[in-house]
């Protein structure tokens, strides 16, 4: 092997290694209007890849919550006025494949609730019949409300990274993944 054959075959090796070193998310373009909380060494925020969409209709939804059983889930006016943690991101669903990722900043590092939802109708309401939901641990939704261990994320005080499946209704076993 010649000298111009080894530097190349080590430059593709480095190549390689280096792509393989960018994490996932890097791969796509951060959307929400706290992106720029994520990027660029940002935070404190969640960075969140999105899997397994049903199809790219309508509108894509990351929303924080308390990391009590209390607030978890509860309506976003209430926990406004009572000066609780809550924020909403929402962006339409990309139109064209490739991955997804969204951006949702924190109010400062510390222990939250993530829910993603799939608004396919986008009428900003969740559709039981339609609509896809996740959270950071990924189990099985199933025909129950989720518990609060399934969405809880610590965030530091740069972006926390984490991948969420998506999962739709599944006839009667409820809710699970599409594929």
């Amino acid at each position: 092997m010649n000298r111009a054959t080894k530097i190349g075959m080590a430059t593709g090796l480095a190549v390689m290694a280096m792509t393989a070193a960018v994490p996932q998310a890097a791969a796509a373009q951060v959307l929400g209007s706290d992106a720029a909380a994520c990027t660029g060494g940002g935070g404190p925020a969640i960075l969140a890849r999105i899997e397994g969409l049903k199809d790219r209709k309508g509108n894509l939804k990351l929303e924080l919550y308390p990391a009590n059983e209390q607030d978890f889930l509860a309506d976003d006016g209430v926990l406004i006025r009572a000066g609780k943690t809550f924020r909403r991101v929402q962006v339409p669903t990309p139109a064209t494949g490739g991955a997804i990722a969204m951006c949702i900043r924190v109010p400062h590092p510390g222990r939250y609730a993530l829910l993603f939802t799939h608004d396919r109708d986008g009428k900003n309401k969740f559709n039981f019949w339609s609509d896809g939901a996740g959270f950071p641990a990924n189990t099985k939704l199933g025909r129950r409300k989720p518990p609060l261990e399934s969405a809880l994320i610590d965030v530091p005080s740069g972006v926390a990274n984490v991948t969420i499946r998506a999962q739709y209704l599944r006839g009667l076993g409820g809710f699970g993944p599409v594929d």
